[in-house]
């Protein structure tokens, strides 16, 4: 029985084989409960003389462990050369991984937060779900100025108070009502206007608004901070006009308009061939909206500006349809990698 033992343990020692099922017929032959002559010498131990029994019992033990560690080896040695034959050669150098990028949006609102941070305005944020005083009221708009109107503004059913904030001026409201002047603040974010879309509207776009109120802050002041802007934005040969215009919140007020960079100005079809392109709205702070936020309008002078950060996105990188941005198409934000 001993001697047995020891043959089996010689020819399990001797065992090689890179094919699964004769590995699996292997352990079958050794480990099986049911037949396997591992199993059926421990049955026959209380044969073995007495003499021998110590022995044999040491034999046996270390026949399983050797017949184990073989099964686990050889498994293993063919997984690995599986795991090769579908195409992992570990000598090879691994594949680039394919990044994403920021959608153009950010990019240029990052941009534009960087260009007047440089000239020392902070960032302020306040909620997307407004009141009508913030939005309209504060800002002198009157009860009868059309952007109340259902068809520019999402009101909340429940209470008609309460709205979808249609400029982020609401932030500055906010910002006049916690701290004093000197104030020079901008406020990005996204605001919601009951239109329909097109390739030049959406119902949800991205503002930046500024604001600076200090002693002695003339129109002067509000040209050169533009204009410092538009170059540092679209280039040092860049050049603004404004235009008169109208908001209920400034006075006097102003559209202006960049030289377009596609042309130098000479005119092409994306300036319409007038070598001009609006970029956003101006002007001094109306002393009513001082006064309505508590600020001294005869001590303290201010001026405001907001843009549309899809419109300066479409002018900078040249981009005709503004649902593109809302689309998700890889295509189409791979090209800001």
């Amino acid at each position: 029985m001993l001697d047995k033992a020891k043959e089996l343990l010689q020819e399990a020692e001797e065992f090689v084989s890179d094919i699964a099922d004769e590995v699996d017929e292997f352990r079958i032959k050794y480990l099986s409960k049911k037949g396997g002559l591992i199993t059926e010498l421990f049955k026959d131990f209380k044969n073995v003389p007495n003499e021998q029994k110590k022995e044999f019992g040491q034999v046996l033990n270390e026949l399983k462990n050797k017949v184990l560690d073989k099964v686990n080896f050889l498994n293993e040695k063919i997984k690995s050369k599986d795991t090769v034959k579908i195409g992992l050669d570990l000598t090879l150098s691994g594949d680039a991984k394919d990044f994403g990028s920021r959608h153009p949006i950010s990019i240029v609102r990052n941009e534009i937060i960087e260009i007047f941070t440089r000239l020392g305005f902070t960032i302020s944020e306040g909620p997307e779900i407004e009141d009508d005083l913030h939005v309209f009221s504060a800002l002198n708009f009157p009860p009868e100025h059309p952007a109340r109107d259902m068809q520019d503004t999402f009101f909340i059913e429940k209470n008609p108070d309460i709205l979808l904030r249609t400029h982020t001026s609401s932030v500055q409201v906010r910002v006049m009502d916690n701290q004093k002047p000197p104030i020079r603040t901008i406020s990005p974010g996204r605001v919601f206007r009951n239109e329909a879309i097109s390739a030049r509207a959406h119902c949800i776009f991205h503002q930046i608004e500024g604001l600076y109120i200090d002693k002695n802050v003339s129109f002067a002041d509000l040209k050169q901070t533009l204009e410092y802007f538009a170059k540092e934005l679209f280039g040092q040969n860049s050049k603004i006009r404004l235009r008169p215009s109208y908001f209920p919140f400034t006075e006097p007020s102003a559209e202006v308009d960049v030289s377009c960079s596609l042309c130098g100005g000479k005119g092409c079809n994306v300036c319409k061939y007038t070598g001009w392109l609006e970029i956003l709205g101006c002007g001094m702070v109306d002393p009513n909206v001082l006064e309505a936020n508590n600020i001294d309008s005869n001590k303290y002078t201010g001026f405001a500006f907001g843009m549309g950060i899809e419109r300066i996105t479409m002018l900078k990188y040249g981009i005709k349809d503004l649902r593109l941005f809302f689309e998700n198409d890889l295509r189409f934000l791979k090209q800001f990698q």
